[in-house]
């Protein structure tokens, strides 16, 4: 039996591999002398530490193209070790991987990233969060670039004043964030009505049939007044407040802004008087309540210059402006009326006014608290020998580009959709129509659509279409609970009632969804200045190239009467 001799093996004790001071002949007798001792630190990367295989016909033409580092120790060619390839030619080594999957494709896909260090789990993933948050600033930034506006910034970056100056002699009482008048719910009886007053003429009902192909342009009705009169100045109120006929007493305006306060963004204010055990709510005069909001819930800014026609300010304006023309626009003009027990309390003698009732009802707060409001119906229908009481309101287009929908595209396939659109921008404006008209327990409510002839001209408007809803069944469409709105008034009443006599305010935070109530000077708002609308010098003209270019011609006139809103107190 041959006994393979190992010899002896020498421990060196500073470092791998045989001490130098050695010879390796006396230390190793059986070493090869061509194979020298080959290092490596723990850095380099290594293929095989020694390649067997490279005699083999089929291994060895990738061994050729191999890279020659990729083995430590190559052994090609070499007799040191006796018996030659061909006493091997019998072996084959037994491995379970599987072969290698060949690449197809262009090379650099596998290339592209060689040059790279292997990165770390974490690395990968932080990597992957930059790239996302490029991703993310890039998308943003071709938002705010295509968006009508250019740079302007989102909404909720949007700084809104208020909208009476807080003075600092004012002393704040209280202030309630909305998120407790959405858990408020109160139910009242069925109201009463103590007087009716004014005169209503009929509804066109060929307003119905109006569609954007045959749309009619929206006339103006200068010579009737139209009166935007506040509680303790309305005659009727006065007396009878004076018969102790409520403890409370409002306008459906006020009312409706108080109901539906969750829904609002902009800023306003109402006047609260305490006078003995009674409770008067006012506006101010010039206040906000008397013009209408634009786009106050939509995600888009509009502009802040109010020269701009676009801006909040003048697109209030311009939409109380058509309000007032549409709801006498879609009457009978025949001469025919129905007269009230009593005529117009704001109007004089022989003056020619809108159409328009008002009706003092009460409402039951409490065993001894009765609540007295002015509710407005614009005209009347008659079907089946039996009239019903009608309003009449007017959603108006001044750019499609801000609320994406084209009315005149999309009014007569898909009028759904244009509703929905108007629910998201115009929230809180379209509540408080439909609070108005339960209010005024009004059988139906005109819904008019309204949009300029071009968007750069807002002087002339065409009617495009007009639809009927009933006020109940679109209160229960748009979510706006009647016994959350009875809860909100409720509330507040109570509240109010529990301070001494003299005049408060209740002002809507301009930046947070809360109100706060102060306690201001008896003759405070006495002297305020009502701030007109907007001089026809002042506004922006329609361009002459642009409506040539669109085919429309600027019908707009000169007369500054005309462009401006009667708004008497």
């Amino acid at each position: 039996m041959v006994v393979f001799d190992i010899g002896a093996v020498p421990f060196n004790p500073d470092g791998w591999g045989p001490p130098e001071s050695s010879s390796s002949t006396s230390l190793l007798p059986n070493h090869p002398t061509n194979v020298p001792f080959a290092p490596f630190s723990r850095s380099d990367k290594l293929g095989r530490v020694a390649d067997w295989t490279r005699t083999n016909t089929y291994n060895q033409t990738r061994t050729q193209t191999r890279n020659p580092s990729d083995s430590v120790f190559d052994f090609t060619g070499d007799d040191s070790f006796g018996g030659g390839a061909d006493d091997d030619s019998s072996f084959r080594l037994v491995d379970g991987k599987p072969p290698p999957r060949p690449r197809f494709g262009p090379r650099w896909r596998f290339q592209q990233h060689r040059n790279q260090l292997p990165q770390r789990r974490d690395e990968e993933v932080e990597a992957k969060k930059r790239e996302a948050d490029k991703e993310r600033a890039r998308r943003d930034r071709l938002y705010h670039l295509n968006r009508p506006g250019g740079h302007g910034q989102r909404r909720e970056a949007a700084v809104y004043k208020s909208s009476v100056e807080i003075q600092p002699e004012w002393n704040m009482l209280d202030q309630i964030p909305f998120s407790t008048f959405t858990k408020l719910s109160f139910s009242v009886p069925d109201p009463e009505d103590l007087l009716l007053c004014g005169s209503l003429e009929f509804y066109d009902r060929s307003f119905d049939r109006i569609t954007p192909k045959n749309a009619r342009p929206l006339e103006r009705f200068k010579n009737r007044n139209f009166f935007k009169v506040t509680t303790t100045d309305d005659p009727i109120i006065r007396r009878l407040a004076n018969e102790d006929k409520a403890t409370v007493f409002a306008t459906d305006s006020i009312l409706s802004t108080l109901m539906c306060a969750p829904r609002s963004v902009y800023s306003w204010d109402i006047v609260i008087q305490r006078v003995g055990n009674k409770l008067f709510f006012d506006k101010r005069d010039g206040s906000q309540l008397d013009l209408l909001s634009v786009h106050e819930t939509s995600q888009e800014p509009l502009p802040e210059s109010k020269d701009d026609i676009n801006s909040a300010y003048s697109l209030s304006v311009e939409a109380a402006y058509i309000n007032q023309n549409f709801s006498q626009q879609v009457l009978i003009r025949d001469g025919q009326k129905v007269n009230f027990e009593e005529s117009n309390p704001f109007a004089n003698e022989g003056e020619e006014v809108a159409s328009v009732a008002y009706r003092y009802r009460r409402w039951k707060l409490s065993d001894d608290m009765y609540l007295v409001a002015r509710c407005e119906v614009q005209s009347v229908a008659e079907v089946n020998n039996q009239r019903s009481f009608l309003t009449q309101n007017a959603l108006n287009e001044f750019d499609s580009k801000y609320s994406g929908v084209d009315w005149r595209q999309k009014l007569e396939t898909q009028r759904g959709a244009v509703l929905a659109t108007e629910l998201k921008n115009n929230a809180n404006k379209l509540a408080k129509w439909t609070a108005q008209a339960l209010l005024a327990s009004a059988d139906m409510m005109k819904l008019g659509y309204v949009s300029r002839v071009h968007p750069r001209d807002h002087f002339n408007h065409v009617i495009l279409a007009v639809v009927g809803y009933k006020p109940r069944d679109f209160a229960a469409q748009i979510n706006l609970n009647t016994s959350n709105m009875w809860g909100i008034v409720k509330s507040i009443v109570d509240l109010c009632m529990k301070l001494n006599e003299g005049k408060y305010v209740l002002v809507k935070d301009p930046s947070k969804p809360q109100v706060r109530i102060y306690e201001v000077p008896v003759d405070a708002f006495e002297n305020d200045y009502v701030e007109e609308p907007l001089p026809e010098d002042e506004q922006v003209q329609p361009p002459a190239e642009e409506n040539a270019e669109d085919g429309e011609a600027n019908t707009a006139t000169n007369d500054v009467e005309d462009k401006e809103i009667t708004i008497e107190a």
